[in-house]
């Protein structure tokens, strides 16, 4: 095994070549994810569901692709939202809207206040007893649609997320893999 990560050290264009068709790759891949982002105006149009809180809906491990550009989500819908401070995704249903009527550019709510942000919305997961009223940012009662959503959930692969999990559970195996893949570059051929 020495021998062959010697002889591929030995020559410098083979080396410079693995290196660069790697960077290739990882190049590809964000570029993929960004023409996603573009497409779907998510910043993250996949995501992987965390726990439990969706069952039977969702599964812990199932990669949901999301999609952003509705004007408003409706009672049902399963959205994705980030609380504020805090960079973990949430995959909850919304279960509440708080209708807002436009009025000349600014927005009145049904009780009579101003607000000038987008449709409010108390989201509950499947599994959980209680709203998520608790998770929110304090003093936050309602998601806000422009703000807070990340997307709507628009389809779903069972099971394949859950590798994500497993490399953020164990960071080692991060680590391994990093390396086996170095190693990889490092022991390939030209044909």
């Amino acid at each position: 095994m020495f021998s062959d990560i010697t002889a591929a050290l030995s020559n410098p264009r083979q080396s410079l070549q693995q290196v660069l068709n790697f960077a290739l790759v990882l190049s590809t891949a964000f570029m993929l994810w960004k023409s996603l982002s573009v497409i779907s105006n998510s910043p993250s149009p996949i995501v992987v569901v965390l726990s439990g809180s969706m069952e039977p809906a969702f599964q812990r491990g199932d990669l949901l692709f999301l999609w952003n550009r509705d004007v408003g989500a409706e009672v049902g819908e399963i959205v994705v939202y980030n609380v504020k401070g805090k960079d973990i995704p949430i995959v909850h249903r919304v279960v509440r809207k708080h209708v807002t009527v436009p009025v000349s550019g600014v927005e009145a709510t049904e009780n009579g206040t101003m607000s000038l942000s987008g449709p409010k919305l108390l989201t509950k997961g499947d599994n959980n007893v209680a709203d998520d009223t608790e998770l929110y940012a304090r003093s936050q009662s309602y998601l806000d649609r422009n703000e807070d959503l990340i997307g709507s959930v628009r389809g779903y692969i069972p099971a394949v997320g859950y590798v994500t999990i497993m490399l953020s559970e164990h960071p080692w195996m991060k680590t391994a893999m990093l390396g086996i893949m170095g190693v990889m570059v490092i022991l390939q051929r030209e044909q």
